[in-house]
Order: structure tokens, then C-alpha cells, then sequence
């Protein structure tokens, strides 16, 4: 647990989330620009009434007197009853006139699919942001502009893109991309036996973003997975907050995200804006909230198709059951890439087995299990032995057969029965031959599909399998550590006597920033001759470091400006006239503060750790081994504050800091939880105050006696 917490401290309170009910199951709705001569609204009348709407329909258009066999209104206003949802399907330049009765007619939300707003020009997002004034102002939520529509598969159908009968299903999709939503999401899912129970296409993103619909769908109870397709967020940590919760609540996100967060150019500066990647922020984003992030949308139906069908698995230890060799041997490996356990097949498990004639298996079973074609013809028998055996947690049968033939209808009626009668979840992995020869004929696996899903993909199957585990193991690390609005610190406001205009600190400056938020630093003096360096040295002890301290010049070691090794008053008087000089043919001698005299650290492990500024979350935190191996071993990870001790730990065990901190060749280990600290306390700077746009230690020295800062380059906010 994080810091040995008491679990009463680590409750969390939920999200916020918006009443979205008359959206996806309106009792009436208006459509405002309706027309059987339109795309748009035309379709997605016909779809609201093909597909089961019960709710009553009102047609708004001035300029007809009835369509669909229904009265047309010339205005919402002149609806004589209440109105759940107002669709708005009219010209840009009418579309906020129209969101504007709405409100004041009592309508809770609109959905607002006309087009050519911010995406379009100029004039379409001074309308965009006047839309967003109007419904704050009238009390409506709005989904859109530019948005495609929405489904609720017990609800309403509101788009004009769907080709078929929304099914009943567990999987809730938030969806930035509109075509994609229906036209990819929807249409490849229900030709494989994948239904969602909710889709909205969030478009503009004006009024209601996708972390509200995120928030939402995560409390329906016929939602057993959210998925979400993302391009950009405005309200990151909001999204982040609502998707720990959701994981903290038991429901998995999946995320494709496109795109990545891009640096700030101003970065460059330091070590640590140059050693954060372009996707760093979002992958440590996700790893910090548990969303699981996925490649590709056919992954992302496989993967949120076991989350619907499958309860969740105890553990990661999988057994494997193929008819092929051949398919075993890959099975083992992308589990191995996967990170699951493949357990022995052992004891009484390995008898049974043994015993069973059709398997004609000579020695004894690995795992995977080789049970050969015939083996196809004894899975009640094979899944009765496996099965039993609390070893493992979760079980493929991968039948590399034809399944279209004879034998194929009794393989897949024992595989029905085998998932259904299973206590851990069994996944089917059917790479045959798919396609009957007689195309009115249904075949056997796609039978069996309509009761659980079937891979037909090897790497999709063990992806789908991985994320049940993954999803078990990333809600209860998120249990044991404080949510991200309790870990938070407290604003500090402004840090006064900061100079602005994006400019770098003095020493005395960052050591007083350093100082505000707990990051040690080691013991520095300032001096501005000779002899008053000479006098700090002895003071600090030999041997010392003598550096210029001058903001007009940051990297102070390649203009010469550092001499190390120190080792007497002397030598101390004449470092400090050559560092004066060496940076007097850089900078101008009136941007010199002085000289710093340091006590020279160097038994201990030598870290970097700093905050490097990002265009979407603000600002990052990246670690990493330090001093002449930062550029050595290039190896740096990155963290979204706020972030716990344990994402502290975990990001410091992804590097090789972690191994240096604890198996040091050279005398005895520092460890890694002081360590630990001094990171949460950088954490604590870079989610406490604007001030800092770039934060730089390099390096950090860790000792028995702990961790100390010897160098710190600040710059403040343009």
C-alpha cells in the first residue's frame, strides 16, 4: 500500500458526472431542421423510428406543415408538451438561435449536429464560442456541433450513419472520431457478434467533453467497459479523474489515443525537456489512471469483448490447450510478450490427461498443451482435467481446424458448454477456415460467437486475455494509493520574488524554491572573491567545487566555468579567478552573481530528476540515472503530476536508477525510498505552482545520508 496508508484515508469520492439520460433514453424528442430531403436529419428520423423509439417525435421546420405523418412545428417553442432532447440540424448561422429556445423552453440537452464551426473557419468558431456562452447561459448541455449522434441500444437511435438494428451489449464508446464511431466502431463490431450499449460522438466538444460521457457511462449498470477513441482532451486531468475513477469502480477504459502531447520548444534548455518523448506524457498518463491504452480499433473490440463476456480472472496464470504444435509454440510466446504465466500441467492434471486415448500423447503435457487434432474430439474430457485445477486462472482452447465441416459443429457446441459451465474464464481461439460453402449457411464458430466471442487472431486473443488481467491488476494498485484529487497539493500561489518573463534563477533564487517544497540541496555558499571563496571552501571542507553562478549562462561546464577537486584555500582563490574568467568571455560580467562554493559529493548514485513543460498537461516530471549517464544509457522515465510514491517507485524501477540505488558495487547501497521522497517533493513543485516552466537537477546525488540536489537549473514561465 502507498506509504502504508490506512485504507480509510485512501477513500476516494466519486466524479462528477452530468445527467445524460435524456440523451441516450429521451421520452420526446424535437428535431429542429427535420426533412426527408435531408441527409442528416432525414436519416436519423428514420433511424429514431426503424429502430424501436417509443418516446414521441416532434418535427420542427417553418417551412413544412406535417412530415413522417407527424404535425412539423415552426418552432420548439411551439411544442405544446415537455421535451427530453432537441436535435438541431439547421444552418450554422441559425444553429444558436435554435440551442437558445431550446433552453429557455426547459429542454435539458441538445444535440447539435450541424457542422462548420471551429473546425470550419473563422466565422464558425466565433459562433462556436458564442454557442457555448448561449447554452451556459440557458441552462442546456450540448452535445456537438459537428457531431454525428448518438445510441443507446435500450434507448434512442440518433444518427443518420447506422446501417442496422443497434443489439443489446456491454461496451460504451466515447468517440471524438463521429464516422469512425458508426461507420468502423459499430459496423465491424456487430458483423463479429459485438454490440455496445451506448455510442456518442462528441464532435466540438463545446458544452459536454468526452471525460463527461466517460463519467457517465461508467455508473450504468449495463455498461461493463468504456472505450473511448481520442484525438485531443481539453480538460486532461478531468479526463484522467474520471477514468481512475471508473477504474477505481470497477469498469475498464481502453483507449485508442492518436496523435501525441508535443513539447513545448522551450524545452530544449535542460537535460530533461530533451529526454521526454513526444507519447511519453500520454503512456504515463494512462499508466498512472490504470486506462488501458490499445493500438487499433479491431484490438479494441477483441479486447473489450472479453470484458463483456468474461467475469474477471484471479490471476495472470493461463493454460493453454491446442490442436496444433505449431499454434502452441506462438501462443507460448505471445504470452511470454504479454506478461501472463503459463503454470506446469502437473500431477493430477497431467494423469487425466495422460489417460485420455485420443490425445495419443507420448511423455507428458507442457503448457502449452499439444492435444493434436484429435484432441478436438475429447475437449468435454481435456476441459474436465484442466479445469479442475486451481492452478490456473484462466484457460484458451485454440483449435487450428476447418470450422465449417461436421467435425466443426461438435467442436463448437463442447466449446459452448465447456465456457458456460466454467467457473474462470475460457476464451476460443478458432484460426480454421471460416467461410461455408453454401453462403446461406450459418457456420458453427459463428454460432458459437453469438454466445461468447471467438478469436480468430492469435495476438487478439492473447491481447483480450492480458486485459482482463491487466484491468484486475491496475484497479487494485489504484486501490492501495491515494486518488489523484487527494494527491493534489495544496496551490501555494505565486512564488514571490520569482523574476518572470521566462528567464532562468539565480542559485540563491532556486535554492529558495527548492527549499519551499522540501527538495534538499546541498550546503552552497555564494561569495564574490577570492578570499571569501577561499574562506567558504574551508568551510565546506575539501574537497570542494567551485562554479560561476550566472543565470545568462545555464550550462556552465562547457564554458569552463566548473572546476571540481578542490583541495585548499589556494587552490580555491585561483578556481575562483579562473571561473570569473572563463565566463567573462561568454557573458557579460555584469550578469555574473558571483561564485558558488560547494562541498564536492561524489560517493553516491548520481540521478536526474526535473519538470520539463508539456502542451497538454502542463508540465512533466522525468527521472532517471544522472551525471555523465544521462546521454551514456539514455534512459529516462516520465511522470504526470500529481503522482504517488508508488508511481514514484514504479517510474524509478523502469530505469536503471533503480538497480544503482540498491546494488551499488562500490560501499554500501543508499536504497531507494529516500529517493522516492525526493521525487514526490519534485512532484509536489511541478503540481503546486505555474511559476515553473523547467526545472532541471542534474544531478541529484544519492548517499547513505540521502539524496541532495548539486545543481539546479530553473527557468519560470514565459
Amino acid at each position: 500500500m502507498d506509504d502504508q496508508l490506512d485504507k480509510d484515508e485512501l477513500t476516494y469520492e466519486s466524479v462528477s458526472s452530468p445527467d445524460l439520460d435524456p440523451l441516450f433514453d429521451p421520452g420526446s424528442v424535437a428535431v429542429v431542421g427535420a426533412s426527408p430531403d435531408s441527409f442528416y436529419s432525414g436519416n436519423l428520423v428514420e433511424n429514431l423510428l426503424a429502430y424501436g423509439f417509443e418516446g414521441t417525435l416532434y418535427p420542427v421546420n417553418p417551412g413544412r406543415d406535417e412530415v413522417w405523418g407527424r404535425q412539423c412545428y415552426d418552432d420548439i417553442a411551439d411544442i405544446p408538451d415537455a421535451v427530453d432532447l432537441a436535435v438541431v440540424s439547421v444552418p450554422r448561422e441559425y444553429a444558436v438561435d435554435v440551442v437558445a429556445s431550446a433552453g429557455e423552453r426547459g429542454v435539458p440537452v441538445a444535440l447539435v449536429l450541424t457542422a462548420g464551426f471551429s473546425e470550419a473557419d473563422e466565422t464558425g468558431a466565433e459562433l462556436e464560442a458564442e454557442l457555448a456562452v448561449t447554452a451556459e447561459e440557458a441552462g442546456i448541455r450540448v452535445v456537438g456541433p459537428n457531431c454525428i449522434g448518438v445510441m443507446a441500444s435500450e434507448g434512442a437511435t440518433l444518427t443518420s450513419t447506422c446501417s442496422r438494428n443497434p443489439q443489446p451489449g456491454g461496451i460504451g464508446l466515447v468517440s471524438q472520431s463521429g464516422a469512425l464511431a458508426f461507420t468502423t466502431f459499430f459496423e465491424r463490431a456487430a458483423d463479429n457478434d459485438v454490440h455496445f450499449s451506448h455510442i456518442v460522438s462528441t464532435g466540438n466538444e463545446v458544452d459536454l467533453t468526452a471525460a463527461d460521457h466517460v463519467a457517465y457511462l461508467a455508473e450504468q449498470d449495463d455498461v461493463d467497459v468504456v472505450c473511448t477513441y481520442i484525438e485531443g482532451v481539453e480538460e486532461p486531468e478531468r479526463f484522467l479523474r474520471v477514468a481512475e475513477a471508473a477504474v477505481r469502480a470497477g469498469t475498464p477504459v481502453l483507449t485508442v489515443k492518436i496523435g501525441s502531447s508535443e513539447l513545448s520548444e522551450a524545452a530544449t534548455l535542460s537535460h530533461t525537456g530533451s529526454l521526454t518523448g513526444d507519447d511519453d506524457a500520454w503512456k504515463a498518463a494512462f499508466d498512472q489512471t490504470g486506462i488501458e491504452r490499445v493500438p487499433d480499433i479491431p484490438d479494441l473490440l477483441a479486447r473489450a469483448s472479453a470484458h463483456t463476456a468474461y467475469a474477471e480472472p484471479d490471476g495472470d496464470s493461463v493454460c493453454v490447450a491446442s490442436t496444433s504444435g505449431g499454434l502452441a509454440s506462438l501462443l507460448a510466446d505471445m504470452a511470454a510478450e504479454r506478461d501472463l504465466s503459463l503454470p506446469e500441467i502437473e500431477g493430477e492434471t497431467e494423469r487425466r490427461l495422460l489417460d485420455i486415448e485420443e490425445l495419443l500423447t507420448y511423455g507428458g503435457f507442457n503448457n502449452p498443451a499439444d492435444i493434436r487434432g484429435y484432441g478436438a474430439h475429447a475437449l468435454p474430457e481435456i476441459a474436465s482435467a484442466v479445469l479442475d485445477d486451481d492452478s490456473f486462472d484462466a484457460y484458451v482452447f485454440a483449435i487450428g481446424l476447418p470450422g465449417v465441416d461436421e467435425r466443426a459443429e461438435t467442436i463448437a457446441e463442447d466449446l459452448e458448454q465447456i465456457a458456460s459451465e466454467a467457473d474462470d474464464p475460457v476464451y476460443v481461439l478458432w484460426t480454421g477456415r471460416k467461410e461455408p460453402d453454401d453462403p446461406t449457411e450459418t457456420p458453427p464458430y459463428a454460432r458459437l460467437r453469438e454466445s461468447i466471442p471467438v478469436y480468430e487472431d492469435p495476438s487478439r486473443c492473447m491481447d483480450a486475455v492480458m486485459s482482463t488481467a491487466d484491468f484486475v491488476t491496475a484497479r487494485d494498485r489504484l486501490a492501495d494509493r491515494y486518488s489523484r484529487d487527494k494527491l493534489a497539493p495544496d496551490a501555494r500561489g505565486p512564488i514571490t520574488d520569482l523574476p518572470e518573463d521566462g528567464q532562468v534563477l539565480t542559485w540563491t533564487e532556486s535554492e529558495s524554491l527548492l527549499d519551499a517544497y522540501d527538495i534538499p540541496a546541498v550546503e552552497t555558499h555564494l561569495v564574490t572573491t577570492a578570499d571569501a571563496a577561499a574562506s567558504a571552501a574551508e568551510e565546506v571542507g575539501f574537497p570542494a567545487v567551485v562554479k560561476i553562478d550566472s543565470p545568462a549562462l545555464p550550462h556552465r561546464t562547457e564554458a569552463g566555468a566548473v572546476q571540481l577537486d578542490i583541495g585548499s584555500t589556494d587552490a580555491a582563490r585561483k578556481a575562483y579567478e579562473e571561473v570569473i574568467d572563463a565566463a567573462s568571455t561568454v557573458v557579460d560580467v555584469e550578469e555574473i552573481e558571483g561564485v558558488l562554493v560547494q562541498p564536492m559529493v561524489d560517493d553516491g548514485v548520481e540521478a536526474i530528476a526535473g519538470i520539463a513543460p508539456d502542451d497538454v498537461f502542463g508540465s512533466l516530471v522525468s527521472v532517471g540515472p544522472g551525471g555523465v549517464l544521462v546521454e551514456a544509457l539514455d534512459e529516462t522515465a516520465t511522470l504526470v503530476p500529481p503522482f504517488s510514491r508508488a508511481d514514484a517507485r514504479t517510474a524509478v524501477e523502469d530505469t536503471a536508477l533503480a538497480a544503482l540505488l540498491q546494488d551499488r558495487r562500490e560501499g554500501p547501497a543508499p536504497g531507494i525510498e529516500p529517493f522516492i521522497d525526493f521525487l514526490v517533493h519534485v512532484g509536489d513543485l511541478a503540481a503546486g505552482t505555474d511559476d515553473v516552466a523547467e526545472l532541471d537537477l542534474n544531478p541529484v546525488v544519492v548517499t547513505a545520508e540521502g539524496p541532495v540536489a548539486v545543481d539546479a537549473l530553473v527557468r519560470t514561465d514565459p
